[in-house]
């Protein structure tokens, strides 16, 4: 074996890390367009949102409730479209369901003035791709998260022939390879290994509602930013954003 434990895990941080580069130096003016975006929705009285399909539904859900995050941000959960539920094989099967996204986005009452963040790796499959049709025919702004790669070495598998690149305001590239690998090391396995894009996409969502609140500074509007309830004065904090921002927040009863 040519190859320790120890440099896989060097090359495979030196990846990502080369990934994060590369959105930095090439996806810089999509970021600052998301987080306009996303700003002029908290501005404009709006609501946030958030879906990923599949293992991209981590990234999403690590927007929701988060200290140091943008409060205004609500999962739209597809209940069995997620990693965790069993048997996992239900969550690919269920992306491929058509009519499914736009049962979610009713009943959680996407409308005119929200913004929608839809993260899909390949963007490729019907619920990602309706997800954004859906939001654009009720009025919602979409930031989509995808690699744009897959577009250019897979076909869609939606009945329109599109990617979800193709049916949002604002398309940032997260760069992450067709197959979602890193590693190719024969002697370890067959095919490539050491997923990036969780890692990539998590970090890529961070800079967004990073510039969110910088323009939402900018206007003079104080961004409705949470605090960790593990600080002195944190939960008495997020309590103050809840009830200023309240009826837009669906995940506080």
């Amino acid at each position: 074996m040519t190859s320790t434990g120890g440099d896989l895990s060097g090359r495979f941080l030196d990846a990502a890390m080369a990934r994060l580069r590369q959105v930095r130096d090439e996806e810089a003016e999509s970021i600052a367009a998301a987080g306009t975006l996303l700003a002029d929705a908290v501005a404009g009285g709006g609501r946030l949102w958030a879906y990923g399909a599949g293992h991209s539904g981590l990234p999403a859900q690590d927007l929701v409730y988060r200290a140091g995050g943008l409060a205004l941000v609500n999962l739209l959960a597809v209940p069995g479209a997620t990693a965790d539920v069993v048997p996992a094989t239900l969550g690919s099967a269920l992306e491929r369901v058509e009519g499914l996204a736009g049962t979610v986005l009713r009943a959680n009452g996407v409308r005119e003035g929200d913004a929608v963040i839809v993260i899909s790796l390949s963007g490729r499959q019907t619920l990602p791709v309706e997800m954004a049709l859906g939001a654009r025919e009720r009025g919602a702004r979409v930031i989509g998260v995808t690699s744009v790669r897959y577009a250019e070495h897979t076909t869609s598998a939606h009945a329109s022939g599109t990617f979800l690149k193709d049916n949002c305001d604002v398309v940032i590239d997260n760069k992450i390879p067709v197959g979602d690998a890193e590693l190719t090391v024969p002697e370890v396995a067959p095919a490539p290994f050491a997923p990036a894009s969780t890692v990539v996409i998590s970090a890529i969502l961070q800079s967004v509602t990073a510039e969110a609140a910088g323009a939402l500074a900018a206007r003079g509007i104080r961004p409705p930013v949470l605090r960790s309830g593990n600080v002195d004065g944190g939960l008495e904090w997020n309590d103050a954003v809840f009830a200023e921002y309240g009826d837009r927040i669906f995940y506080v009863r």
